[in-house]
C-alpha cells in the first residue's frame, strides 16, 4: 500500500494542480483542488484524505539529535537544517558527533563531519550504494 504524504505535501499538490490548470485557462477554487487531490489518492473527500494523511511522519527541526547509518557507518549527529522539499523528501543537512570515514580502502581514509542529504518521510534517502543500501538512514536519537 502507498503512504499518504504529509498534510503539507498534499496541499503542494493541490497548489500545483490549481496553477497548471490555470496556466491552460481552467480556473479552479483551492478547495476543489484540494478534493481532486482526495479523488486521486482514492479517498471521498480532502477530510478524509487529510484524516489519513501521515502525520506521524518525522518532522526534521533545526537542532534536534539524530542517528543512523551513513554509507553503512553508525553515527549521532545533530540537524543543521532542514527543508521540506518535494513530493514528500526533506533535504537535511547533518553534523555528525564524530567524523565518518565514507571510503571503504584500508590504504585511505576520507572523513566527513557534515553532510547534505535528501530523506523520505521514513529517514531513507532515495540514492543507493552499489550494493542497494540507502546512502542515508536516520532517525530521532
Amino acid at each position: 500500500m502507498t503512504q499518504i504524504p504529509s498534510r503539507d505535501v498534499l496541499k503542494a499538490q493541490a497548489k500545483r494542480l490549481r496553477a497548471d490548470l490555470g496556466a491552460q485557462g481552467t480556473e479552479m477554487t483551492h478547495a476543489n483542488a484540494l478534493e481532486t487531490v482526495a479523488h486521486q489518492w482514492g479517498m471521498r473527500d480532502w477530510n478524509t484524505l487529510a484524516a489519513k494523511a501521515d502525520v506521524s511522519a518525522v518532522q526534521w527541526q533545526v537542532g534536534s539529535r539524530a542517528t543512523g547509518r551513513y554509507l553503512g557507518n553508525p553515527f549521532t549527529g545533530v540537524i543543521k537544517a532542514a527543508r521540506l522539499a518535494s513530493s514528500g523528501f526533506w533535504a537535511l543537512t547533518v553534523r555528525f558527533d564524530e567524523a565518518v570515514d565514507v571510503v571503504e580502502s584500508e590504504h585511505f581514509s576520507a572523513l566527513r563531519q557534515q553532510v547534505n542529504t535528501t530523506v523520505n518521510a521514513q529517514g531513507e534517502s532515495p540514492q543507493k550504494t552499489s550494493d542497494g543500501q540507502p546512502h542515508m538512514v536516520i532517525g530521532p536519537a
